[in-house]
């Protein structure tokens, strides 16, 4: 497939076809951190929307036609999401999307975060298509408002749109679509249904795939499978995400991808002619400004939003923040472990759980990456507000319990030990985290005590599949004593991994408790507020360490993370940094 050129087309029909795409937007509209209450310095989508206006324009221009669409997850994420339900009247998000002419909406797992009756009452004010290929109804028809493909004109060229989101969204969202809906493995449900679109006279097939890279051969069921798309035959572009990666390719003999970042960060473009396709990757400069019209339009609900997470929510006497999560105890997630233990224990009577001990599990939800190096919580002491709490707990998931053995356990903090890449003994300036495993998959069980020896490989890859070997976790305890393979405990934890979320697949067979619905903020803030009895974790020690191995390791950080340093003690060498991209780059020893 050679690279596209304008350079020809068809009688009456435009000189190409310009894909412009969003992805994985998470209600970042108008750049504004929330949860610090400050502007951000990159990302929104009103920072994109000039970006969008000129490359429209400058395709038109040249002859061509042009379609915008986005590619999901946009209903959840950036504390402008709850408070946009709490409103009257269409979406902020549909109001921007018509405001910027999308032409097409995919959807993503995240979309479906507050159950479908949310979802689908949002949607119905879309100004376009929302589409959804492998998504199966099981208790209705399926809704007008979300269709399993859509056909659009634009400049004589007939353009079908197909969108897949992962079929582990069934799982992870499985408290709202149990029984009303399941998700279709990716691969399979393309090629079922390009014989349709391409029946009806079209001339080019885009797929919206909720999905990052993954191999250029699936497996059946994977969450990854864009490149598989792209090298499916009929299909001539693919609009990737969900793995919040940035990247353009146009490989040969494939359509040609595009991720389009996330958070507004960056513009995905496919530019299409009689030929074939090249996919490039656009971001706004570091001067960009937002868009004056949509920013002018979102002002009563940025307003609205920063109002409804400014509402009092207790005290802390300490500073609460995550630049060392993956070093060192982490204040904040022993809070929010705290409240979910204290939410539980009064579930557990007359329950199989009464009278076992109660455990909880806690992940980072804010640890810089690809979010950059302010993507961090810090929380001073003193007075909370709401959005300190989502900045502790970033997703609308709810509690919920598993009843697990010591054998468990141990797998399950190994799969979280996954974060790390192998250090051997006395390597020098060596990198801690291993890139390939989101910060969010690293748990810490708390009321338990372990140590991580990072001269192992890790026992578990990062989708979930045993690797074999020792494992690295060490001295395993629970009340001081070895834990025993066979002894049950109760952990609370969020509903997210609880449904199988992160791929920890040895927890699939673990008991669940039956709850009711408790949201871990309304948790949270009733532990800060007294309204939750003060927990028994919160005697504990802190749960982990690294195993000595006389090394050193270099792990990123943010620019913030100088005003807690001391906290390291001996085990911080050097501060180097920041990098080009804003980091910090700490010299630890092992």
């Amino acid at each position: 497939m050679r690279q596209a050129g304008w350079s020809g087309s068809g009688q009456g029909r435009a000189r190409g076809l310009r894909l412009l795409a969003t992805s994985d937007l998470h209600m970042n509209l108008t750049g504004f951190d929330y949860a610090a209450d400050r502007n951000a310095p990159s990302g929104g989508l009103a920072r994109l929307a000039p970006l969008i206006a000129r490359r429209r324009a400058e395709a038109r221009d040249a002859g061509a036609a042009v379609l915008l669409l986005d590619n999901g997850d946009g209903l959840q994420g950036g504390l402008m999401d709850e408070a946009a339900l709490a409103r009257e009247g269409a979406h902020l998000l549909m109001r921007a999307f018509a405001r910027l002419g999308y032409d097409a909406i995919g959807l993503g797992n995240h979309d479906f975060d507050f159950g479908l009756e949310t979802l689908l009452r949002v949607v119905r004010d879309a100004p376009c298509p929302v589409i959804c290929t492998n998504l199966r109804w099981l208790d209705r028809p399926a809704p007008e408002a979300i269709r399993p493909w859509a056909v659009l004109d634009r400049g004589g060229w007939r353009i079908g749109l197909l969108s897949f989101l992962p079929p582990q969204t069934a799982i992870w969202n499985a408290a709202h679509l149990a029984g009303r809906a399941s998700v279709e493995d990716i691969e399979t449900a393309a090629r079922a249904a390009l014989p349709a679109l391409r029946q009806g006279g079209v001339d080019r097939v885009v797929v919206l795939a909720h999905s990052g890279l993954g191999r250029t051969v699936a497996e059946p069921g994977a969450e990854n499978a864009a490149l598989a798309l792209a090298a499916v035959p009929g299909v001539d572009a693919v609009i990737a995400g969900h793995s919040h990666a940035a990247e353009a390719r146009a490989d040969p003999g494939v359509a040609p991808l595009v991720l389009p970042g996330a958070h507004g960060s960056a513009l995905g473009r496919i530019d299409l002619d009689e030929a074939g396709g090249r996919a490039t990757l656009d971001r706004p400069s570091p001067e960009a400004r937002p868009d004056p019209g949509l920013i002018q339009d979102l002002a009563p609900d940025h307003a609205a939003t920063r109002a409804f997470w400014d509402r009092p929510a207790g005290h802390s006497t300490v500073p609460l923040h995550s630049y060392l999560s993956f070093c060192a105890p982490d204040r904040g997630l022993a809070l929010v472990a705290c409240a979910q233990a204290a939410a539980l224990r009064p579930h557990l009577v007359g329950t199989p759980a009464e009278g076992l001990a109660v455990l909880s599990a806690t992940a980072p939800g804010r640890f810089g990456a690809r979010a950059g190096p302010l993507a961090y919580t810090d929380i001073p002491a003193g007075p909370l507000r709401l959005r300190h709490l989502a900045d502790l707990y970033a997703f609308p998931n709810a509690l919920s319990a598993l009843i697990v053995t010591g054998a468990q356990l141990r797998d399950w903090l190994e799969k979280s030990a996954a974060l790390f890449a192998q250090v051997p003994p006395g390597a020098r300036a060596a990198p801690l985290l291993n890139p390939e495993v989101p910060g969010h998959d690293f748990d810490v069980l708390h009321g338990l005590s372990y140590r991580i020896d990072l001269s192992s490989p890790p026992r578990f890859a990062p989708e979930g599949s045993a690797i074999g070997g020792p494992g690295r976790i060490r001295d395993l305890r629970l009340d001081g004593a070895p834990l025993d393979p066979g002894r049950r405990v109760v952990v609370a934890v969020n509903s997210y991994r609880a449904s199988g979320g992160g791929n920890f697949p040895h927890l699939s067979d673990a008991p669940r408790l039956a709850l009711p619905e408790i949201r871990l903020r309304d948790a949270l803030r009733a532990y800060l507020t007294g309204d939750l009895p003060r927990d028994p974790l919160e005697k504990a020690p802190p749960p982990w360490d690294f195993a000595p191995l006389a090394a050193c390791v270099v792990m990123p950080t943010g620019p913030g993370a100088r005003a807690h340093l001391a906290g390291l003690g001996a085990r911080l060498r050097q501060v180097e940094g920041p990098d080009a991209e804003g980091f910090l780059h700490l010299h630890l020893s092992l």
